[in-house]
């Protein structure tokens, strides 16, 4: 167990975990198997960037890190995630919302199970 490389100094677990339950993220990058995902090959890919999925379970590991379960509804699995590896999609701050303009008209149906449609 010594060999464990800790690669952030700061230790998550004294703050409150950044995502909630239920909470829409979406990956901020490619996530591959590393050998803890059951049934798929090591450096297969579970999760492409951009896929949005929800926070379903927030555990911690090494009592340091938060894990957040994600399940990513389009490829159909549950991950175990560190923050920095997500980015929220319901609780973004005024000034990113105020940067996408009318773009952000869009967020709420972003991985919704219903189509968004216009009204005219």
């Amino acid at each position: 167990m010594a060999d464990i490389n800790r690669d952030d100094a700061e230790i998550e677990l004294a703050f409150a975990p950044r995502f909630s339950y239920g909470e829409r993220v979406v990956a901020r990058s490619v996530i591959r198997n590393d050998g803890t995902y059951n049934g798929r090959d090591i450096g297969a890919v579970l999760v492409n960037k951009g896929e949005i999925g929800y926070v379903i379970n927030i555990n911690t590991f090494l009592q340091q890190f938060y894990i957040y379960a994600v399940d990513f509804v389009e490829s159909g699995h549950r991950v175990g995630m560190r923050a920095k590896e997500l980015c929220t999609l319901d609780n973004l701050p005024d000034e990113v919302l105020a940067q996408l303009g009318a773009k952000a008209s869009a967020l709420p149906v972003l991985g919704s199970a219903t189509p968004h449609q216009e009204t005219p």
